[in-house]
């Protein structure tokens, strides 16, 4: 049996936004679970993740950023967003009773996470899951927005697919290897940047959440040493 609970997460200086928590009863962790740019948390590629994660022991805090919250569609300022983050990551240490915290997100949001982690703002996180890191916008490959990945003190998951416009393999593989043991890259043959696959994989976009979710327990397990 699952656990979902709808939460209210207060915010410095705002009036707080929505999350939603998923702990299915045989949790082993907890990932607070940042949507991306241009869809909020119930967005169905963020509820397909949350369920295929419980699926492997993995709960969920999902939570809206403050301009999805307000119905705005450009994102906050960057100090806004991290923000939100570290009280995010807050609520779940509360929230999730004792279980190991993750954090991270799809894309702007793994990306705000990983942002957060170097400022020093995740206390208690044991580690980052990126799901499809946003390396540089589309056609303007460049290696600016990973500068930060240098100062991230956990483990570093990145689920990429080899299709992702938003993140050249030539210029991230080379970040990860740079960034040693913390970081572990697994890539998602013909995935795009949204995880949608091409026919010729012979595979589903179902099948490939499940790698995502599984791959995530997994790593989880081994960082926990």
């Amino acid at each position: 049996m699952t656990e979902i609970r709808e939460l209210r997460i207060a915010i410095e200086g705002g009036t707080g936004v929505s999350a939603l928590l998923m702990r299915p009863a045989d949790a082993r962790w907890m990932l607070v679970l940042a949507h991306g740019a241009g869809a909020g948390m119930r967005h169905g590629f963020m509820e397909a993740l949350a369920e295929g994660l419980a699926g492997v022991g993995v709960g969920t805090l999902r939570y809206q950023f403050p301009y999805t919250e307000e119905g705005r569609g450009v994102p906050d300022r960057p100090k806004v967003l991290t923000a939100t983050v570290s009280a995010a990551v807050r609520a779940a240490r509360e929230a999730a009773s004792g279980l190991p915290l993750l954090a991270g997100g799809k894309s702007m949001g793994g990306r705000m996470s990983s942002q957060a982690a170097a400022e020093g703002l995740l206390d208690g996180v044991r580690g980052l899951v990126f799901f499809g890191f946003p390396l540089h916008p589309p056609k303007q490959p460049g290696t600016k927005r990973a500068e930060h990945l240098s100062k991230v003190p956990m483990p570093m998951l990145f689920l990429q697919g080899t299709r992702d416009a938003l993140a050249d393999l030539k210029l991230l593989q080379p970040i990860c290897k740079e960034l040693g043991p913390r970081a572990t890259l697994q890539l998602i043959e013909t995935a795009d940047h949204s995880f949608h696959v091409l026919k010729k994989s012979g595979r589903s976009d179902q099948e490939v959440l499940q790698e995502l979710a599984a791959t995530t327990a997994s790593w989880a397990e081994k960082i926990a040493g």
